[in-house]
Protein backbone atom coordinates (compact mmCIF):
# COMPACT_ATOMS: atom_id res chain seq x y z
CA UNK A 1 0.00 0.00 0.00
CA UNK A 2 2.69 2.43 0.92
CA UNK A 3 5.70 3.39 -1.10
CA UNK A 4 9.08 3.46 0.55
CA UNK A 5 10.93 6.38 -0.90
CA UNK A 6 11.27 8.54 -3.94
CA UNK A 7 14.30 8.37 -6.18
CA UNK A 8 14.84 10.56 -9.18
CA UNK A 9 16.09 8.25 -11.91
CA UNK A 10 16.68 9.91 -15.22
CA UNK A 11 15.47 7.50 -17.86
CA UNK A 12 13.60 9.87 -20.16
CA UNK A 13 13.69 8.74 -23.73
CA UNK A 14 11.45 11.05 -25.72
CA UNK A 15 12.69 14.07 -27.53
CA UNK A 16 10.10 16.76 -27.94
CA UNK A 17 10.05 20.16 -29.51
CA UNK A 18 7.51 22.15 -27.56
CA UNK A 19 5.05 21.56 -24.69
CA UNK A 20 2.08 23.67 -23.69
CA UNK A 21 0.11 23.48 -20.47
CA UNK A 22 -2.32 25.86 -18.83
CA UNK A 23 0.28 26.87 -16.26
CA UNK A 24 3.38 26.43 -18.35
CA UNK A 25 4.78 27.47 -21.67
CA UNK A 26 8.14 26.31 -22.92
CA UNK A 27 9.82 26.62 -26.25
CA UNK A 28 13.34 26.16 -27.50
CA UNK A 29 13.67 29.95 -27.40
CA UNK A 30 15.25 30.18 -23.97
CA UNK A 31 13.82 33.57 -23.10
CA UNK A 32 10.23 32.24 -23.32
CA UNK A 33 10.59 29.25 -21.04
CA UNK A 34 8.99 29.69 -17.63
CA UNK A 35 6.58 28.16 -15.15
CA UNK A 36 3.63 30.31 -14.18
CA UNK A 37 2.68 28.51 -11.00
CA UNK A 38 1.60 30.66 -8.06
CA UNK A 39 0.99 29.27 -4.59
CA UNK A 40 0.30 31.09 -1.33
CA UNK A 41 2.35 30.33 1.76
CA UNK A 42 1.77 31.34 5.37
CA UNK A 43 2.23 29.97 8.89
CA UNK A 44 -0.12 29.46 11.81
CA UNK A 45 0.84 30.74 15.26
CA UNK A 46 1.80 27.17 16.24
CA UNK A 47 4.38 27.08 13.44
CA UNK A 48 2.50 24.92 10.94
CA UNK A 49 3.61 25.88 7.44
CA UNK A 50 0.70 26.06 4.99
CA UNK A 51 0.99 26.23 1.19
CA UNK A 52 -2.16 26.62 -0.91
CA UNK A 53 -2.46 26.25 -4.65
CA UNK A 54 -5.96 26.96 -5.94
CA UNK A 55 -7.09 25.24 -9.13
CA UNK A 56 -10.83 25.02 -9.64
CA UNK A 57 -10.62 23.12 -12.92
CA UNK A 58 -12.07 19.92 -11.45
CA UNK A 59 -13.80 19.34 -8.06
CA UNK A 60 -10.83 17.55 -6.46
CA UNK A 61 -8.23 18.38 -3.83
CA UNK A 62 -4.80 16.86 -3.26
CA UNK A 63 -4.10 16.96 0.47
CA UNK A 64 -0.48 16.55 1.62
CA UNK A 65 0.83 16.50 5.20
CA UNK A 66 4.60 16.15 5.30
CA UNK A 67 6.79 15.97 8.39
CA UNK A 68 10.44 17.00 8.46
CA UNK A 69 11.70 13.65 9.70
CA UNK A 70 13.25 10.76 7.81
CA UNK A 71 16.09 8.30 8.10
CA UNK A 72 18.41 11.34 8.33
CA UNK A 73 17.17 11.66 11.92
CA UNK A 74 17.89 8.07 12.93
CA UNK A 75 20.89 6.44 14.52
CA UNK A 76 22.29 2.97 15.03
CA UNK A 77 19.77 0.78 16.77
CA UNK A 78 16.70 2.62 15.50
CA UNK A 79 17.26 2.71 11.74
CA UNK A 80 13.93 2.70 9.91
CA UNK A 81 12.02 4.18 12.86
CA UNK A 82 10.57 7.01 10.72
CA UNK A 83 9.31 4.46 8.21
CA UNK A 84 7.86 2.26 10.96
CA UNK A 85 6.07 5.25 12.45
CA UNK A 86 4.63 6.01 9.00
CA UNK A 87 3.04 2.55 9.08
CA UNK A 88 1.72 3.07 12.60
CA UNK A 89 -0.04 6.26 11.50
CA UNK A 90 -2.52 3.96 9.75
CA UNK A 91 -3.24 1.91 12.89
CA UNK A 92 -5.69 4.30 14.44
CA UNK A 93 -5.94 7.20 16.84
CA UNK A 94 -7.95 7.85 19.97
CA UNK A 95 -10.94 9.10 17.97
CA UNK A 96 -10.81 6.96 14.82
CA UNK A 97 -9.72 3.32 14.83
CA UNK A 98 -7.73 1.96 11.87
CA UNK A 99 -10.84 0.25 10.50
CA UNK A 100 -12.96 3.37 10.90
CA UNK A 101 -10.29 5.56 9.30
CA UNK A 102 -10.12 3.36 6.22
CA UNK A 103 -13.93 2.94 6.08
CA UNK A 104 -14.52 6.68 6.11
CA UNK A 105 -11.96 7.27 3.38
CA UNK A 106 -13.37 4.47 1.23
CA UNK A 107 -16.99 5.55 1.62
CA UNK A 108 -16.13 9.10 0.65
CA UNK A 109 -14.08 8.35 -2.44
CA UNK A 110 -10.74 9.34 -0.88
CA UNK A 111 -7.52 7.63 -1.98
CA UNK A 112 -4.78 7.54 0.59
CA UNK A 113 -1.08 6.69 0.86
CA UNK A 114 2.26 7.68 2.40
CA UNK A 115 6.00 7.36 1.97
CA UNK A 116 9.25 7.86 3.85
CA UNK A 117 12.52 9.25 2.48
CA UNK A 118 15.90 10.18 3.84
CA UNK A 119 14.70 13.71 4.67
CA UNK A 120 10.94 13.63 5.25
CA UNK A 121 7.79 11.55 5.69
CA UNK A 122 4.73 12.38 3.62
CA UNK A 123 1.04 11.48 3.90
CA UNK A 124 -1.33 12.33 1.07
CA UNK A 125 -4.91 11.92 -0.05
CA UNK A 126 -6.80 12.77 -3.21
CA UNK A 127 -10.41 13.60 -2.46
CA UNK A 128 -13.58 15.24 -3.73
CA UNK A 129 -13.40 18.90 -2.76
CA UNK A 130 -16.69 18.51 -0.84
CA UNK A 131 -14.85 16.21 1.63
CA UNK A 132 -12.09 18.65 2.53
CA UNK A 133 -13.35 19.42 6.04
CA UNK A 134 -13.82 15.71 6.77
CA UNK A 135 -10.22 15.04 5.72
CA UNK A 136 -8.96 17.77 8.03
CA UNK A 137 -10.71 16.18 10.99
CA UNK A 138 -9.08 12.84 10.23
CA UNK A 139 -5.57 14.20 9.69
CA UNK A 140 -5.60 16.50 12.71
CA UNK A 141 -6.75 13.61 14.87
CA UNK A 142 -3.88 11.30 13.98
CA UNK A 143 -1.43 14.21 14.03
CA UNK A 144 -2.27 14.83 17.68
CA UNK A 145 -3.70 11.63 19.18
CA UNK A 146 -2.09 8.57 17.61
CA UNK A 147 -2.77 5.40 19.60
CA UNK A 148 0.54 3.50 19.16
CA UNK A 149 -0.65 0.25 20.76
CA UNK A 150 1.72 -2.63 21.47
CA UNK A 151 -0.51 -5.18 19.72
CA UNK A 152 -0.57 -3.02 16.57
CA UNK A 153 3.21 -2.77 16.60
CA UNK A 154 3.55 -6.55 16.91
CA UNK A 155 1.54 -7.13 13.75
CA UNK A 156 2.86 -4.16 11.76
CA UNK A 157 6.46 -5.07 12.54
CA UNK A 158 5.94 -8.32 10.60
CA UNK A 159 4.49 -6.31 7.70
CA UNK A 160 7.60 -4.11 7.58
CA UNK A 161 9.93 -7.10 7.85
CA UNK A 162 8.19 -8.67 4.88
CA UNK A 163 8.42 -5.35 3.04
CA UNK A 164 12.15 -5.31 3.62
CA UNK A 165 12.50 -8.89 2.30
CA UNK A 166 10.44 -8.00 -0.76
CA UNK A 167 11.95 -4.59 -1.56
CA UNK A 168 15.58 -5.10 -0.56
CA UNK A 169 16.75 -8.53 0.58
CA UNK A 170 15.16 -10.36 -2.36
CA UNK A 171 15.69 -7.50 -4.81
CA UNK A 172 19.30 -7.56 -6.03
CA UNK A 173 19.32 -4.05 -7.49
CA UNK A 174 17.85 -2.52 -4.34
CA UNK A 175 20.44 -4.40 -2.30
CA UNK A 176 23.08 -2.93 -4.60
CA UNK A 177 21.63 0.55 -4.09
CA UNK A 178 21.63 0.11 -0.31
CA UNK A 179 25.28 -0.97 -0.36
CA UNK A 180 26.12 1.96 -2.66
CA UNK A 181 24.69 4.47 -0.18
CA UNK A 182 26.60 2.83 2.67
CA UNK A 183 29.79 2.99 0.60
CA UNK A 184 29.48 6.62 -0.53
CA UNK A 185 28.43 7.91 2.90
CA UNK A 186 30.75 6.88 5.70
CA UNK A 187 29.60 9.36 8.36
CA UNK A 188 26.26 10.88 7.42
CA UNK A 189 23.04 9.09 8.32
CA UNK A 190 22.28 8.82 4.61
CA UNK A 191 24.36 5.65 4.85
CA UNK A 192 21.49 3.97 6.75
CA UNK A 193 18.66 2.28 4.85
CA UNK A 194 15.37 4.19 4.93
CA UNK A 195 13.47 0.99 5.73
CA UNK A 196 15.96 0.09 8.46
CA UNK A 197 18.00 -3.03 9.09
CA UNK A 198 16.18 -6.28 9.85
CA UNK A 199 17.73 -6.31 13.31
CA UNK A 200 16.46 -2.82 14.14
CA UNK A 201 13.02 -3.54 12.68
CA UNK A 202 12.79 -6.55 15.00
CA UNK A 203 13.64 -4.44 18.03
CA UNK A 204 11.33 -1.43 17.72
CA UNK A 205 9.30 -0.61 20.79
CA UNK A 206 6.31 1.65 21.23
CA UNK A 207 8.47 3.86 23.46
CA UNK A 208 10.96 4.44 20.61
CA UNK A 209 8.20 5.25 18.15
CA UNK A 210 6.32 7.40 20.66
CA UNK A 211 9.47 9.43 21.15
CA UNK A 212 9.71 10.00 17.40
CA UNK A 213 6.02 10.85 17.23
CA UNK A 214 6.06 13.32 20.12
CA UNK A 215 9.25 14.96 18.88
CA UNK A 216 8.60 15.30 15.17
CA UNK A 217 4.86 14.97 14.52
CA UNK A 218 4.14 18.46 15.77
CA UNK A 219 2.72 21.39 13.82
CA UNK A 220 5.96 23.36 13.91
CA UNK A 221 7.72 20.45 12.15
CA UNK A 222 5.07 19.93 9.47
CA UNK A 223 4.17 21.33 6.07
CA UNK A 224 0.53 21.20 4.94
CA UNK A 225 0.03 21.58 1.19
CA UNK A 226 -3.41 21.70 -0.40
CA UNK A 227 -3.79 21.89 -4.16
CA UNK A 228 -7.05 21.92 -6.05
CA UNK A 229 -10.62 23.07 -5.85
CA UNK A 230 -11.28 25.37 -2.90
CA UNK A 231 -11.82 29.02 -2.05
CA UNK A 232 -8.81 30.55 -0.31
CA UNK A 233 -10.67 32.36 2.46
CA UNK A 234 -12.82 29.35 3.26
CA UNK A 235 -9.92 26.89 3.33
CA UNK A 236 -7.90 29.23 5.55
CA UNK A 237 -10.83 29.38 7.98
CA UNK A 238 -10.99 25.58 8.11
CA UNK A 239 -7.25 25.23 8.62
CA UNK A 240 -7.34 27.66 11.51
CA UNK A 241 -10.39 25.90 12.98
CA UNK A 242 -8.82 22.42 12.97
CA UNK A 243 -5.06 22.98 13.13
CA UNK A 244 -4.98 26.26 15.05
CA UNK A 245 -5.66 24.66 18.43
CA UNK A 246 -2.66 22.30 18.22
CA UNK A 247 0.25 23.33 20.40
CA UNK A 248 3.74 23.94 19.12
CA UNK A 249 6.44 21.95 20.89
CA UNK A 250 10.11 22.75 21.28
CA UNK A 251 12.31 20.84 18.84
CA UNK A 252 15.90 20.42 19.89
CA UNK A 253 18.49 21.57 17.38
CA UNK A 254 19.32 18.70 15.09
CA UNK A 255 22.99 18.24 14.31
CA UNK A 256 23.83 15.91 11.45
CA UNK A 257 27.23 14.36 10.86
CA UNK A 258 28.86 15.94 7.84
CA UNK A 259 30.29 13.74 5.16
CA UNK A 260 33.96 14.60 4.53
CA UNK A 261 35.11 15.14 0.98
CA UNK A 262 36.07 11.80 -0.50
CA UNK A 263 39.76 11.65 -1.40
CA UNK A 264 40.31 7.99 -2.26
CA UNK A 265 38.38 5.44 -4.27
CA UNK A 266 36.00 3.25 -2.25
CA UNK A 267 35.27 -0.33 -3.29
CA UNK A 268 32.52 -2.69 -2.15
CA UNK A 269 31.23 -6.02 -3.39
CA UNK A 270 28.28 -8.28 -2.64
CA UNK A 271 26.99 -11.63 -3.84
CA UNK A 272 23.41 -12.64 -4.65
CA UNK A 273 21.55 -15.26 -6.65
CA UNK A 274 21.85 -13.40 -9.97
CA UNK A 275 22.77 -14.49 -13.49
CA UNK A 276 24.77 -11.45 -14.60
CA UNK A 277 27.10 -9.03 -12.87
CA UNK A 278 25.99 -5.46 -12.14
CA UNK A 279 27.86 -2.48 -10.79
CA UNK A 280 27.39 1.13 -9.72
CA UNK A 281 30.01 3.80 -10.24
CA UNK A 282 28.99 6.46 -7.71
CA UNK A 283 30.16 9.93 -6.71
CA UNK A 284 29.27 12.29 -3.89
CA UNK A 285 27.12 15.12 -5.24
CA UNK A 286 25.46 18.32 -4.10
CA UNK A 287 22.39 19.08 -1.95
CA UNK A 288 18.99 19.85 -3.44
CA UNK A 289 18.95 23.17 -5.30
CA UNK A 290 22.72 23.71 -5.08
CA UNK A 291 23.90 25.81 -8.01
CA UNK A 292 25.80 22.80 -9.44
CA UNK A 293 22.77 20.49 -9.18
CA UNK A 294 21.47 21.45 -12.60
CA UNK A 295 24.75 20.78 -14.40
CA UNK A 296 25.04 17.45 -12.57
CA UNK A 297 21.47 16.56 -13.65
CA UNK A 298 22.41 17.27 -17.26
CA UNK A 299 25.66 15.28 -17.01
CA UNK A 300 23.61 12.39 -15.66
CA UNK A 301 21.17 12.78 -18.54
CA UNK A 302 23.90 12.75 -21.18
CA UNK A 303 25.71 9.77 -19.69
CA UNK A 304 22.80 7.54 -18.75
CA UNK A 305 19.43 9.11 -19.59
CA UNK A 306 17.66 6.68 -21.88
CA UNK A 307 18.44 4.78 -25.09
CA UNK A 308 20.18 7.72 -26.76
CA UNK A 309 22.59 8.30 -23.88
CA UNK A 310 26.31 7.69 -24.21
CA UNK A 311 26.43 4.59 -22.04
CA UNK A 312 23.42 2.94 -23.65
CA UNK A 313 24.76 3.48 -27.16
CA UNK A 314 28.24 2.18 -26.35
CA UNK A 315 27.47 -0.66 -23.95
CA UNK A 316 24.21 -1.98 -25.36
CA UNK A 317 24.09 -0.93 -29.02
CA UNK A 318 27.77 -1.07 -30.02
CA UNK A 319 29.55 -3.55 -27.74
CA UNK A 320 26.40 -5.52 -26.81
CA UNK A 321 27.85 -6.54 -23.45
CA UNK A 322 25.23 -5.04 -21.13
CA UNK A 323 21.48 -5.49 -20.73
CA UNK A 324 20.82 -2.09 -19.19
CA UNK A 325 22.50 1.12 -18.11
CA UNK A 326 21.19 4.27 -16.51
CA UNK A 327 22.20 7.20 -14.35
CA UNK A 328 20.59 8.27 -11.07
CA UNK A 329 21.19 11.70 -9.56
CA UNK A 330 19.68 11.77 -6.09
CA UNK A 331 19.70 15.14 -4.32
CA UNK A 332 18.86 15.25 -0.65
CA UNK A 333 18.75 18.05 1.90
CA UNK A 334 22.40 17.79 2.98
CA UNK A 335 24.11 16.12 0.06
CA UNK A 336 23.57 14.07 -3.07
CA UNK A 337 24.88 11.10 -4.98
CA UNK A 338 25.31 10.53 -8.72
CA UNK A 339 25.39 6.86 -9.65
CA UNK A 340 26.02 5.24 -13.03
CA UNK A 341 24.59 1.73 -13.20
CA UNK A 342 25.43 -1.10 -15.61
CA UNK A 343 23.94 -4.62 -15.71
CA UNK A 344 26.09 -7.01 -17.74
CA UNK A 345 24.89 -9.81 -19.94
CA UNK A 346 25.38 -13.27 -18.33
CA UNK A 347 28.94 -14.47 -18.76
CA UNK A 348 30.35 -10.99 -19.41
CA UNK A 349 33.04 -9.55 -17.14
CA UNK A 350 32.91 -5.96 -15.99
CA UNK A 351 36.35 -4.74 -17.11
CA UNK A 352 35.29 -3.74 -20.62
CA UNK A 353 32.16 -2.00 -19.43
CA UNK A 354 33.97 -0.26 -16.61
CA UNK A 355 36.51 1.14 -19.06
CA UNK A 356 33.69 2.51 -21.21
CA UNK A 357 32.20 4.25 -18.19
CA UNK A 358 35.62 5.59 -17.17
CA UNK A 359 36.17 6.93 -20.69
CA UNK A 360 32.83 8.70 -20.85
CA UNK A 361 33.30 10.27 -17.41
CA UNK A 362 36.81 11.33 -18.46
CA UNK A 363 35.38 12.84 -21.64
CA UNK A 364 32.87 15.11 -19.89
CA UNK A 365 35.60 16.17 -17.45
CA UNK A 366 38.15 17.08 -20.09
CA UNK A 367 36.30 18.06 -23.28
CA UNK A 368 33.45 20.42 -24.05
CA UNK A 369 30.22 18.61 -24.84
CA UNK A 370 28.52 19.54 -28.09
CA UNK A 371 25.80 22.16 -27.94
CA UNK A 372 23.34 19.77 -29.60
CA UNK A 373 23.92 17.07 -26.99
CA UNK A 374 23.54 19.56 -24.17
CA UNK A 375 20.36 21.01 -25.66
CA UNK A 376 18.83 17.53 -25.89
CA UNK A 377 19.71 16.86 -22.26
CA UNK A 378 18.06 20.13 -21.24
CA UNK A 379 14.90 19.32 -23.17
CA UNK A 380 14.62 15.87 -21.61
CA UNK A 381 15.29 17.17 -18.10
CA UNK A 382 12.77 19.98 -18.48
CA UNK A 383 10.21 17.58 -19.91
CA UNK A 384 10.63 15.35 -16.86
CA UNK A 385 10.12 18.37 -14.61
CA UNK A 386 7.04 19.53 -16.50
CA UNK A 387 5.52 16.05 -16.59
CA UNK A 388 5.78 15.89 -12.80
CA UNK A 389 3.60 19.02 -12.55
CA UNK A 390 0.74 17.90 -14.78
CA UNK A 391 -1.62 16.99 -11.92
CA UNK A 392 -2.69 18.74 -8.73
CA UNK A 393 -1.08 15.87 -6.82
CA UNK A 394 2.18 16.47 -8.67
CA UNK A 395 2.06 20.18 -7.95
CA UNK A 396 1.38 19.58 -4.24
CA UNK A 397 4.23 17.07 -4.08
CA UNK A 398 6.67 19.46 -5.80
CA UNK A 399 5.70 22.34 -3.52
CA UNK A 400 6.21 20.24 -0.39
CA UNK A 401 9.53 18.86 -1.59
CA UNK A 402 10.92 22.29 -2.43
CA UNK A 403 9.70 23.77 0.83
CA UNK A 404 11.30 21.08 2.99
CA UNK A 405 14.56 20.54 1.15
CA UNK A 406 15.30 24.16 0.25
CA UNK A 407 13.19 26.13 2.72
CA UNK A 408 11.47 27.90 -0.16
CA UNK A 409 8.66 26.36 -2.19
CA UNK A 410 9.18 28.92 -4.96
CA UNK A 411 12.62 27.55 -5.75
CA UNK A 412 11.05 25.07 -8.15
CA UNK A 413 9.81 27.95 -10.31
CA UNK A 414 13.34 28.78 -11.40
CA UNK A 415 14.41 25.23 -12.25
CA UNK A 416 13.79 25.60 -15.97
CA UNK A 417 15.82 28.80 -16.21
CA UNK A 418 18.61 27.17 -14.20
CA UNK A 419 18.75 24.24 -16.64
CA UNK A 420 18.78 26.61 -19.59
CA UNK A 421 21.67 28.65 -18.23
CA UNK A 422 24.06 25.68 -18.13
CA UNK A 423 26.80 25.93 -20.76
CA UNK A 424 29.29 23.38 -22.13
CA UNK A 425 32.00 25.14 -20.15
CA UNK A 426 30.01 24.73 -16.92
CA UNK A 427 29.43 21.05 -17.66
CA UNK A 428 33.18 20.54 -17.96
CA UNK A 429 33.92 22.56 -14.79
CA UNK A 430 31.30 20.77 -12.69
CA UNK A 431 32.32 17.33 -13.94
CA UNK A 432 35.94 18.15 -13.12
CA UNK A 433 34.88 19.19 -9.65
CA UNK A 434 32.91 16.08 -8.64
CA UNK A 435 33.67 13.15 -10.96
CA UNK A 436 37.34 12.42 -10.39
CA UNK A 437 38.97 9.06 -9.86
CA UNK A 438 39.70 9.68 -6.18
CA UNK A 439 36.05 10.69 -5.60
CA UNK A 440 34.37 7.58 -6.99
CA UNK A 441 33.00 4.40 -5.43
CA UNK A 442 32.77 1.13 -7.30
CA UNK A 443 30.09 -1.17 -5.90
CA UNK A 444 29.69 -4.58 -7.51
CA UNK A 445 26.90 -7.16 -7.40
CA UNK A 446 28.00 -10.60 -8.59
CA UNK A 447 26.65 -14.12 -8.66
CA UNK A 448 27.23 -16.46 -5.75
Amino acid sequence: MKTLFDIKIIRASLLFSCLFYSFFCFSQKKELAKINFTAQKYSLKNGLTVILYQDNTIPMVSYHTWYKVGSRDEYNGVTGAAHMLEHMMFKGSKKYSAQEFERILHENGITNNAFTTYDYTGFYQNLPSSKLELMMQLEVDRMSQLSLKEEDLLSEREVVKEERRWRVDNNPLMSLFELTMATVFKNHNYRNPVIGTMKDISNYTTDILRSFYQTYYVPNNAVLVLAGDFKLNEVKRLIEKYYGSLEAKPIAERIYKKEPLQTIQFNARMKKEVQGLSFNLAFQSVPQNHRDMFAMDLICQMLGGGSSSRLHKRLINDKQIATSSYCMHLNMQDQGVLSLHVSMKPGQTMEGALNVVYNEVYSVRNFLVKETELEKAKILSIKSLVDSLRTIDGKARALATSEITTGNHESLLSDIQNYQKVTPVEIKEVASKYLNQNQRSIVVLEAK
